[in-house]
């Protein structure tokens, strides 16, 4: 398991997130043939003892609200979000971000403490298409005004060599700073930067974790699933579910 984290805060239920390693085996959805139905729900419940909402990604901006435990599994779509406990959210990558969001304020209907939280996959493509920026813009809706965020393993710059003209078009949309360097000194993508930029643009700045520099880059850790460097077939997860405060889970790396 590369990394849990708890948050606990009084009056509202806590955050469980889980960012997977190679170590954990692929989570990549069954219908793919990579594992058996059985093996891949063992693996997920080593992670995340509740039902699953996994999603049929397609790198683009749709982002599902999940009711119930379960509900939306299957859905092409590239984001989730929700207030129920035990319903699961996970987004797998091999390269792209996963990115988690929990976001605290007041039920719009009732003027109750609320919390929401969120999960999305955000590759060059979901980052061109706002997929961050409508993960957060549905979070408001359901009412939260006070986000945290964090962030799961993905490519770093010194190994995503990336197309000048698509490069400018991202940098135009979301900032100079997701323009970098690989090892080699070939144009690259900052998929990092264009994550904390697409935030801010939510109006979004703060972050759970200690930031992009520790995040692990896939392509360089063979810890780590990576498409673009190693050609896996395998994905880990970032996983971000609800649970009462007062309750916590047995870890079974």
């Amino acid at each position: 398991m590369t990394r849990r984290e708890v948050l606990h805060s009084d009056g509202l239920p806590s955050v469980h997130m889980a960012f997977t390693d190679a170590a954990v085996g692929s989570l990549r959805v069954p219908e793919v043939g990579f594992s058996s139905s059985a093996e891949l729900e063992q693996r997920r419940r080593r992670v995340a003892p509740h039902p699953w909402t996994w999603l049929r990604q397609v790198h683009g901006d749709r982002v599902v609200e999940v009711d119930a435990p379960g509900e939306w599994t299957g859905a092409e779509a590239d984001a989730a979000v929700t207030t129920t406990l035990g319903a699961v959210l996970a987004v797998h990558t091999a390269d792209c971000a996963g990115v988690v969001l929990v976001g605290d304020g007041a039920d719009p209907v009732t003027g109750e403490p609320v919390r929401v939280i969120g999960a999305a996959h955000a590759g060059w493509r979901g980052l061109a298409a706002g997929v961050v920026e409508g993960t957060v813009e549905h979070m408001r809706r359901m009412g939260a005004d006070r986000f945290d965020w964090d962030l799961g393993p993905c490519i770093s710059p010194a190994a995503y060599a990336f197309g000048a003209g698509e490069l400018d078009e991202l940098c135009e949309r979301l900032g100079p700073e997701l323009a970098a360097t690989t090892l080699d000194g070939e144009p690259a993508l900052d998929l990092r930067a264009g994550v904390r930029a697409a935030l801010a643009r939510a109006g979004v700045d703060s972050g759970v974790g200690t930031g992009p520099a520790v995040v692990p880059c896939t392509a360089l850790d063979d810890g780590f699933f990576s498409w673009r460097a190693r050609q896996d077939e395998g994905r880990q997860a970032a996983v971000v579910w609800l649970a009462p405060d007062d309750h916590d889970y047995p870890w079974h790396p």
